[in-house]
């Protein structure tokens, strides 16, 4: 556990009298704690802006209270700098297996479709945009500076990014997640919530679309049910082949996070096996993309 973190929690003029910050796992960004005060349960994150990965708390901050007006995340009740508090939703965090659950998915759709449709409604502030080909290439660079131990994979990775962008074409920017993995998803026995707002900005709708698929294995035929659940229309072979793309750019873009995240992280995570178990899924969504062609 990092103690100045931890003394950081515990410090904040915000509690109304002494706590004792107690480690919260799941956090491969930020350290998170939560903290009992006021009879109430809350959860302190602890983290500075992150330019290598594009992560700038003014933006998560700005996106996490607009999730929360939009009513699909928990209320943020303090703010300083290199750390914010927000409300405990008790409950347990999804796992892929539940994603991949119909019952689950006929629930987190319609949360994804609040989050491109209403967000924008009550975000205030400047707003980042997140362009998946663009981070791939920033992290490309990145990884390149830092002498990677995948240095020899990077030039393959720059052709296959450039190749995937031309297949998705043009999009329609909306107001999007971009980081759907099951630990994200928090059921309270009621409702499903959405957290973790760190990569959020414009980008495609296609890219949550997919970027769920590719972190929780979605199948072919739920693929095309939530293509056609969100656009409300039959789903074609250019549809499909765009969205196969996306879930490649989305599972390298994964990927070199973790590459240069093994580099500059100082987080006590597992990034290189992080790295290898995007990797394959990379590889293998990046075949059955070629496959369709």
């Amino acid at each position: 556990m990092n103690e100045n973190a931890r003394a950081k929690a515990a410090n904040l003029e915000f509690w109304s009298s002494p706590v004792e910050p107690e480690p919260l796992g799941g956090g491969i960004t930020n350290t998170n704690f939560i903290v009992s005060d006021r009879d109430e349960l809350f959860v302190v994150r602890i983290g500075d802006d992150i330019p290598i990965h594009g992560v700038m708390r003014f933006n998560e901050i700005a996106a996490a209270r607009a999730a929360h007006a939009a009513g699909i995340s928990p209320e943020i009740v303090y703010q300083a700098d290199g750390v914010f508090v927000m409300r405990f939703i008790k409950g347990r965090t999804l796992t892929e297996a539940e994603i991949r659950d119909q019952q689950n998915l006929e629930r987190i759709l319609p949360l994804i479709k609040t989050c491109h449709t209403e967000i924008p409604k009550h975000f205030q502030g400047p707003a980042l945009v997140f362009w998946p080909f663009h981070v791939c290439r920033n992290y490309i660079h990145t990884a390149r500076g830092g002498n990677s131990r995948m240095i020899d994979a990077l030039p393959r990775f720059l052709d296959i990014n450039a190749e995937l962008e031309k297949t998705v074409g043009e999009i329609k920017l909306i107001f999007s997640h971009n980081d759907l993995l099951a630990s994200n998803f928090i059921d309270d026995g009621k409702r499903l919530w959405l957290l973790d707002w760190d990569y959020a900005g414009y980008n495609a709708a296609l890219f949550d679309l997919a970027n769920l698929s590719s972190n929780n294995e979605l199948s072919p035929a739920q693929e095309d049910w939530i293509l056609e659940s969100y656009y409300e229309q039959p789903v074609t072979d250019g549809l499909r082949r765009r969205l196969a793309a996306m879930k490649c750019v989305s599972l390298l873009r994964e990927t070199l996070w973790s590459i240069v995240s093994e580099i500059h992280s100082t987080l006590d995570f597992d990034y290189v096996n992080y790295t290898r178990k995007n990797l394959d899924r990379f590889e293998n969504a990046y075949n059955a993309l070629r496959q369709m062609s």
